[in-house]
């Protein structure tokens, strides 16, 4: 499945949306935060003013023109074959230093180069983006996708071809969208997609400006939830975002209206509430995190 396919939400931290289940807790694994919403006509932009400033210009930007032009519409992910260590379960749990510092996976994305980001000091410890890398990064996010808290919303459990499926067109595309292993202290503990919310289906639905970024998370194994994690990680997420995308003046993301604690886990982690959307699977909250506000939320 395509990362712009249209997907259910609910489960916190996508498209873009957290797949971890809602716990007394740990309020922000609800709605899948942030799944990739789909190319359906008729949302509802009630409330919208159609001529406003900062309603998205559907011109493609010049990067994007410049980039097709330059490689045919094909990005990549890069090479490099070292793995996790294996789990107990024979599923990776680790990555070596050679992952952790590499820095050549997503130099030719279209999100200022994420896999050079590096790691950032949370009050969970060490966090990093890593760059998915498909033969070594696989296993682990299937079984993910197969937990049954993550599946409700996701809609990915099954073999492997089913998570490969929806891996594939990121990894080939034009960098638009970039998926990523989230590594705590070392050890990947989490899945993020970072993607261009102007460029995704996502921008029909609200007045998208240019370079607003995207995100969605599923925090992965039972362990790491209700521990507060979502809500830490979603904000060093935005934070990284604004401190490598100067372009980008907001973070976007989209959980499901119904999902109290997914809300309050996006407010707590500084973003605020914009607008309810229609979008083809659920009635969204658009929660925003503005570059102009980070230090007052």
């Amino acid at each position: 499945m395509s990362s712009t396919d249209a997907r259910n939400g609910a489960g916190v931290s996508p498209t873009t949306p957290f797949a971890t289940a809602v716990t007394d807790e740990n309020p922000e694994p609800v709605q899948a935060a942030g799944e990739l919403a789909g190319p359906t006509a008729g949302a509802d932009t009630s409330g919208f003013d159609p001529d406003a400033a900062d309603t998205l210009d559907l011109r493609l930007p010049d990067e994007l023109i410049d980039l097709i032009a330059a490689q045919g519409g094909a990005g990549g992910q890069g090479n490099g074959s070292s793995g996790h260590g294996p789990g107990t379960d024979g599923t990776s749990t680790g990555l070596t230093d050679r992952d952790l510092a590499d820095r050549d996976l997503t130099d030719d994305d279209l999100l200022d180069n994420v896999g050079a980001w590096g790691p950032v000091t949370t009050r969970s410890g060490v966090f990093q983006l890593v760059p998915v890398r498909m033969e070594r990064d696989l296993p682990l996010i299937s079984r993910w996708m197969n937990d049954p808290a993550v599946a409700a919303f996701w809609e990915l459990e099954g073999p492997q071809a089913v998570t490969e499926d929806h891996l594939r067109p990121q990894l080939d595309g034009d960098g638009r969208s970039v998926p990523c292993l989230g590594v705590l202290d070392g050890t990947p503990m989490s899945y993020w997609e970072i993607y261009r919310a102007d460029l995704d289906p996502l921008a029909r639905h609200y007045p998208a400006r240019p370079h607003d970024t995207g995100v969605h998370l599923l925090i992965g194994g039972v362990a790491n939830r209700g521990r507060g994690l979502g809500t830490n990680l979603l904000r060093a997420v935005a934070d990284l975002v604004l401190d490598h995308r100067p372009p980008c003046a907001r973070v976007v993301a989209e959980p499901d209206l119904r999902n109290t604690p997914s809300v309050s886990a996006f407010l707590s982690a500084g973003f605020r509430f914009s607008a309810e959307v229609d979008l083809p699977e659920k009635r969204a909250a658009l929660m925003v995190r503005d570059r102009a506000l980070r230090t007052l939320l």
